[in-house]
C-alpha cells in the first residue's frame, strides 16, 4: 500500500484539466484522491500560457490548497502532469526560495526542448529535482529522444524511472490506459 495522500495532474499548454490522459490517471489511481487543474489563461480562455512564474504559482497554490482539503502536508502528495504541465510541477519543487515538498513527481511527455531545437534545454532547474520521478515518453517525441532525456535526467539526485511508449509521439496518441497503468504502478510503489 502506498503512503500516498494525493495526486494533483496538470494538462500541457495546448489542452485542458480534461484532457483524457488526465481522466484515465485519475482513473487508474482510485481510489487515491486526485485533484485536475487548469492554468489561469486557460480558465480566462486565452490562447497562449502564461508566463512561467505565473504558472508555477498556479501549481504551489493548487497543491497546497487540494493538501489542505485532504488534511495532510503536500509531502504525501503526488504532482505531475503532461509537457508543460509535468515542467510546472518540476520548476515547483525546484524553486530555490520557495520549493514545493511533493511525495514525488509524474512527468508524461516532459518537453525537454522545442521541437527542432535540441539546444535549447529546459534542464537547469533538474539537479533541485529532490523526488523521486517517473517520466513516460514516446520513443517518437519531437520534444525530446529517448537518449536526450535520459542523458538530461541523469542529474535529477533521486531516482528516476522510465517508461517509454513505443512509437508514441508527443501527444501519446491511444496511449492513456498504457500512461495511466503505469503512473498507477508507480505510484502505488512509493
Amino acid at each position: 500500500m502506498t503512503s500516498v495522500s494525493g495526486v494533483v495532474l496538470f494538462p500541457g499548454a495546448g489542452s485542458s484539466s480534461t484532457h483524457s490522459s488526465l481522466l484515465a490517471m485519475e482513473d487508474g489511481l482510485a481510489p487515491i484522491p486526485v485533484a485536475r487543474h487548469d492554468f489561469p489563461y486557460r480558465i480566462a480562455g486565452k490562447p497562449f500560457p502564461d508566463k512561467t512564474p505565473v504558472l508555477v504559482a498556479c501549481v504551489k497554490e493548487k497543491v497546497r490548497a487540494f493538501a489542505d482539503s485532504l488534511g495532510v502536508a503536500t509531502s504525501s502528495l503526488v504532482i505531475g502532469g503532461r509537457s508543460m504541465g509535468g515542467r510546472m510541477c518540476s520548476l515547483a519543487i525546484a524553486d530555490e526560495e520557495d520549493p514545493l515538498h511533493v511525495a514525488g513527481l509524474v512527468l508524461v511527455s516532459y518537453p525537454l526542448h522545442p521541437p527542432k531545437k535540441p539546444d535549447s534545454l529546459r534542464t537547469e532547474h533538474l539537479p533541485r529535482v529532490s523526488v523521486p520521478t517517473v517520466c513516460i515518453s514516446g520513443t517518437k517525441d519531437n520534444f525530446g529522444t529517448p537518449e536526450e532525456l535520459e542523458q538530461a535526467f541523469a542529474v535529477v539526485p533521486f531516482d528516476v524511472t522510465w517508461h517509454w511508449i513505443n512509437n508514441g509521439r508527443h501527444e501519446l496518441a491511444k496511449a492513456d490506459t498504457e500512461v495511466a497503468d503505469h503512473v498507477a504502478q508507480w505510484v502505488m510503489s512509493l
